[in-house]
Order: C-alpha cells, then sequence, then structure tokens
C-alpha cells in the first residue's frame, strides 16, 4: 500500500546509499543491513538486541515487536523515540515529515529511464496506454500529450461507436443479447445490456469477446491514421 510503490529504488540500491551513507556519518560504527522478509525481522527472534529506534508514528509497531518478542520468550527491548524532520518545503499534497512518499511523488512527471528499446515493435507511431481508474487524471493528461503533438484515440469513444447502428459490433450484439436490450429509435441501451451481464460470467465474456476485437482494429486503424499523418 505504498504510495507509488513502483518508484521504490530496488533493494540493492538502497542498500548501497545506506552503506554510504553510514560511512559518511561515522565510519567507526558496526551495523549489519538485514533484509525483511516479514514485518518483524530479526528483531523478534535476536536475543542480542537490546534497543528498537522508534519515531511517534512508528512507536506502536515497537510495541509489537516486544510484544512478539515476551511471546518468544525474549525481553523486552527498550524503545528509543526520536523526533522525525519537518520539511520545510512539503508541498499542500505532501506529508509534513521528509519522506520518501513526497520524494517519489515529485518524481512524476519525469523520465526516470529510457525507453526500452524492443526489436519486435516498429520504431513510429510510439505508442502509449493511458489508463486508471475514475478520477484519476486521464483526460488532464491526454490533454496535455495532445497539446505536445501527440495523436489521441479515446478508447471509451471506440466503445460506444462500436455498439452504434452500422458499427462493427452492432448486429452481433442484437443477435446474442436479443431486440429487448434495443431502444425504439433501434440504438443499444447499453443500461439494459449491463443488466443482463453483470454479475454473468458467461455472459460477459460472450460481449467481450464480440466487443473487444472490434475495438482493437478500430485501434489499429487510427494508429495506422497517426502514422500517416506523421
Amino acid at each position: 500500500d505504498k504510495v507509488l510503490k513502483e518508484l521504490i529504488e530496488p533493494y540493492e540500491l538502497r542498500v548501497a546509499k545506506l552503506h554510504e551513507f553510514l560511512a559518511d556519518v561515522k565510519p567507526s560504527v558496526l551495523y549489519d543491513i538485514v533484509p525483511l522478509a516479514d514485518p518483524y525481522g530479526p528483531s523478534v527472534t535476536d536475543p542480542e538486541l537490546r534497543c528498537i529506534v522508534v519515531s511517534e508514528e512508528t512507536r506502536r509497531g515497537g510495541e509489537a515487536v516486544n510484544k512478539k518478542r515476551l511471546e518468544n520468550g525474549l525481553a523486552a527491548l527498550e524503545l528509543f523515540e526520536i523526533q522525525l524532520i519537518k520539511d520545510p518545503h512539503h508541498g499542500q499534497n505532501e506529508e509534513e515529515k521528509i519522506s520518501s512518499s513526497s520524494l517519489r511523488q515529485r518524481l512524476l512527471g519525469t523520465l526516470l529511464r529510457p525507453p526500452r528499446e524492443d526489436l519486435t515493435l516498429p520504431s513510429r507511431p510510439y505508442v502509449i496506454g493511458l489508463t486508471g481508474g475514475t478520477g484519476s487524471g486521464k483526460t488532464s493528461i491526454a490533454k496535455h500529450l495532445g497539446q505536445l503533438g501527440a495523436f489521441l484515440i479515446d478508447a471509451d469513444k471506440l466503445g460506444h461507436a462500436v455498439y452504434l447502428p452500422g458499427g462493427p459490433a452492432y448486429e452481433r450484439v442484437v443477435a446474442a443479447f436479443g431486440a429487448e436490450i434495443l431502444n425504439e429509435d433501434g440504438m443499444i441501451n447499453r443500461k439494459v445490456l449491463g443488466a443482463k451481464v453483470f454479475g454473468n460470467q458467461e455472459r460477459l465474456r460472450s460481449l467481450t469477446d464480440i466487443v473487444w476485437p472490434e475495438m482493437a482494429r478500430m485501434v489499429r486503424e487510427q494508429i495506422g491514421e497517426a502514422d500517416a499523418q506523421g
């Protein structure tokens, strides 16, 4: 549930930076960096440990460690609480403390690595798939990309067009789900159709088997049009 977990640096790189930090701060300190496969790690099994450093927000985690240690027949650790350093430059939607979550949010919109070359794909047009849940900002991002010169293909609009009378899926959808899905003007009533497939995996698969290939074909046609336009 980490914020923008996709942008968390690889473990090996984080360990290397921690080594560098510890060497800079105090070269004489002895330390052991241990990967954690669970929330507790060696804190609940190592009898040599005497203290655990916590902050105000992680104190409950320290108390949970001590509970586990006592269950394992080990002595409780001293909880040494430190204050979190505040970030004087944090944004309105960022945490008040210095936070890796805030740092990852600031990476949004930057190119983290060059696009991966794939010899099986044509070099142009370069196709970007823009996805996300409702309210995630797809429309705003698409508008910005369009202003930068991108050719926009709106899958929602294609999804509507595929059902229109004369559209590529119209006849097959009506044949599969009956004339009762039609309005008086002959248009497919998507709410009635949705009620027929909602909660029924077999009917939903029948619908997507008709509609999705047609939408994919329409997308490929528009990609070809984008290529023709340069």
